[in-house]
């Protein structure tokens, strides 16, 4: 079923019977000052096909491959110190509900406002993306989502992401396993944060995404809620599938093939990489449209996982 479809026969009314409803505002003023651990991207405007869903570089904090190399020993020893091996650790993981909170952040007038309506549309989107509904071949990752709370600031400067480290830092609810989004006004489509940069700083863990790519928002070709899907795909640990470019480690994931670039749009049959396979433009972690995005893999699933376990669970 597509996510038009599924999106059509979720209503409004039928989503906040089921629970999805918006709770009060926070009323936190903490001042704290936090080092920024991630980097803007993802202009909704700029369609290039070296920059794909933006011009302005990853989405989250440069990974080099060297940490890229010590990330991943890490977590082998982060799983090994639990007990748990990168085997035991997917193939025993029977999911995990994940709390939503999401934060409004509205300018002093009330622009950048979204729905009640729309959050509960984009809680569904998270839904059926993670849970293999929106392809044959997707995988069904074992987690789901729950609405945990609404809250709207009016905030010149939060509402264009300014002082980004201090206002999440002082709305940010719950514990590693909580998913943050902040919905802002800016020149990209999402931001993240990754599950082992959490202990570091945990007060600004979770994803900003750009208020209009929420289902029914006016984010040309992004305005079907998959950015807060590929967001948190990076918040459970995942990177781009384009990660390392043309290598045999690429994004540490072995069934999704080597990617050298970003793929824009939904350009069918694309190959940018000598190694096996064609690029998964389809794969929610590539740069391609919200409608041609379709499934996560097995091994991204796996690989969920395993992070989970280790740094969120």
């Amino acid at each position: 079923m597509s996510r038009v479809s599924i999106l059509s026969r979720l209503s409004a009314t039928a989503l906040v019977a089921a629970g999805l409803v918006a709770t009060g505002a926070l009323t936190s003023a903490s001042q704290a000052q936090i080092p920024r651990e991630d980097q803007q991207c993802f202009t909704p405007t700029d369609h290039g096909s070296s920059a794909a869903r933006g011009g302005f570089g990853p989405d989250h904090r440069e990974i080099s491959a060297d940490e890229q190399r010590a990330i991943e020993t890490r977590t082998k020893n982060v799983l090994a110190a639990q007990g748990e091996s990168l085997t035991s650790a997917a193939t025993a993981f029977a999911g995990a509900d994940v709390p939503v909170y999401v934060h409004v952040m509205r300018s002093k007038t009330g622009a950048g406002d979204v729905t009640d309506a729309q959050i509960a549309q984009q809680i569904a989107v998270l839904n059926a993306t993670f849970g293999g509904q929106e392809s044959a071949s997707a995988a069904v990752t074992g987690f789901t989502f729950t609405l945990a709370g609404v809250d709207r600031f009016n905030n010149d400067q939060w509402h264009a992401d300014r002082k980004s480290t201090q206002y999440r830092a002082a709305t940010r609810q719950g514990g590693a396993n909580a998913l943050n989004i902040w919905l802002v006004d800016f020149s990209y489509l999402g931001i993240a944060t990754f599950p082992w940069d959490y202990a570091r700083n945990a007060s600004i863990d979770g994803i900003r995404v750009q208020y209009t790519s929420l289902p029914g928002g006016s984010a040309t070709n992004y305005n079907l809620g998959e950015t807060a899907t590929h967001e948190a795909g990076h918040w459970f640990g995942l990177y781009h599938t384009f990660q390392g470019g043309c290598t045999s480690t690429n994004d540490e994931v072995s069934d999704t093939a080597a990617q050298s670039s970003a793929s824009s749009g939904c350009p069918e049959g694309r190959d940018s990489c000598s190694l096996p396979g064609t690029d998964p433009i389809h794969n929610y972690m590539d740069y391609s449209y919200d409608s041609c995005y379709t499934e996560f893999s097995a091994g991204q699933s796996a690989r969920m996982a395993q992070m989970w376990t280790a740094y969120r669970g």
